[in-house]
């Protein structure tokens, strides 16, 4: 099945609105601890398409002594975790920035760990992405990728979407469909990172519908 581009910025207030309310409360905590797992002693932390924040929020509820920079090109998303952040008190431990992941404005070899969950999909090519992943993290930094990976066929992308249940609607459920259609195949998210030099990173199939790359940190 060929790839089939969605938009890179979800960036309307109602768009926003809807994806805060999405309840990813088990998904997010899993990827959280696993960030944990991965850099325990991590200082600064990159985490690019944040989106409303949730995962910073888990992130430093359970280190304070981290420092997360939040960064998405989706302003009225950062306007949401903004008052996330707010509400839960962390203000002096997260920071949130409109940047573009293609282009970060940080020093070479800055950050003691990077993740990301859902966005190499979104992005058309994902290589100036992972090249700059590359260039701010420090040389044995740890490394979070989530995102989903393109099924086969259309029968296996309709099951997977089928699968969600019934308490999302059918627009939700047409934009999971899309996402499906935009992500990569393990083969390319394995050459894409080849190319972008990121080496000793454990790249596999995590989930019937996602793939994870990790790398734990090194001291």
């Amino acid at each position: 099945m060929q790839r089939v581009l969605e938009p890179e910025v979800m960036d309307s207030w109602e768009e926003a609105v809807a994806y805060d309310a999405m309840d990813f409360t088990e998904v997010n905590a899993a990827f959280a601890e696993g960030a944990i797992a991965l850099a325990p002693t991590a200082a600064k932390v990159l985490d690019a398409g944040t989106g409303t924040a949730r995962i910073p929020l888990l992130l430093c509820q359970q280190r304070p002594q981290w420092q997360v920079t939040g960064i998405d090109l989706a302003e009225n998303m950062l306007k949401i975790g903004t008052e996330h952040i707010k509400n839960a008190g962390l203000q002096q431990q997260i920071v949130l920035e409109l940047v573009d992941a293609k282009q970060l404005p940080y020093p070479n070899a800055h950050f003691d760990l990077v993740i990301s969950n859902s966005l190499i999909h979104h992005l058309p090519d994902p290589l100036p992405f992972l090249q700059e992943i590359n260039r701010v993290l420090k040389p044995k930094g740890a490394i979070l990728i989530r995102d989903l990976i393109r099924p086969a066929n259309q029968e296996i992308l309709h099951n997977l979407v089928e699968s969600i249940g019934t308490e999302y609607d059918p627009h939700q459920k047409q934009l999971f469909a899309d996402s499906l259609h935009a992500a990569f195949t393990l083969d390319e998210v394995n050459q894409l990172f080849s190319i972008a030099g990121l080496q000793d990173v454990k790249i596999y199939q995590s989930s019937d519908r996602h793939w994870t790359a990790q790398r734990s940190f090194e001291f």
